[in-house]
């Protein structure tokens, strides 16, 4: 099988030479779904389609730090579905050249934003922008937008779309930060109207003792 350790290599010039930094990027999938959960964090405004999936949680050590999302952009008449995925990049300490990430189930349509990330500190509450049900003949897009609040305070919000409104802000991680996300999908409807991400959840974790 191959490796799932997938090397992102950035190129910036500094006073006329190269400086190269390399960051290491592996999924961490369900390897550490043993990890040990203080808490978990949902919202009420989720909308009814699919079901949940399963978990997936950063590494023992490991918090969120930041995040990117699959979008599909306004279809303009066809089928839209909107958010597809939320990627969380897990980090140790702090030290963001070598990353797991975590995504639970995702979408089929659309594509990978560029990675957002607090600029210190960890993930630790979430609001989700969602439309919702449209009716027999309306098309559902569930989940739009996504924000959350950093420990350091600064709040970052995807790149989604436009439609629905935000919901109230979960709970926040008190004592660590978000270690995991499980999500609630609509599977691929064969041609019928898709929805895709409907509700998520995610998991907090505390920081070990010093």
């Amino acid at each position: 099988m191959a490796s799932l350790l997938t090397v992102v290599a950035l190129l910036a010039v500094v006073s006329g030479s190269f400086c190269e930094e390399k960051q290491f990027l592996q999924r961490a999938g369900k390897a550490f779904n043993s990890r040990k959960v203080r808490s978990e964090m949902t919202v009420t405004n989720g909308e009814r389609f699919g079901n949940w999936t399963w978990p997936e949680m950063c590494p023992d050590h490991f918090f969120a730090v930041g995040f990117s999302v699959r979008v599909e952009t306004n279809q303009y008449g066809a089928d839209d579905t909107a958010l597809n995925g939320i990627r969380l990049f897990c980090a140790k300490d702090g030290n963001r050249n070598f990353l797991y990430y975590v995504e639970s189930h995702t979408g089929h349509f659309g594509e990978w934003s560029h990675p957002q990330y607090c600029p210190s500190g960890v993930l630790t509450s979430f609001q989700i922008r969602v439309e919702p049900h449209q009716g027999t003949f309306g098309d559902d897009t569930a989940v739009n937008n996504i924000k959350f609040r950093c420990s350091s305070n600064p709040v970052l919000e995807a790149s989604g779309t436009d439609w629905g409104e935000y919901g109230y802000w979960s709970s926040q991680c008190q004592s660590g930060g978000i270690c995991g996300i499980e999500t609630k999908m609509e599977e691929y409807q064969w041609g019928l109207d898709d929805s895709s991400l409907n509700d998520v959840r995610f998991y907090c974790c505390d920081k070990p003792q010093q």
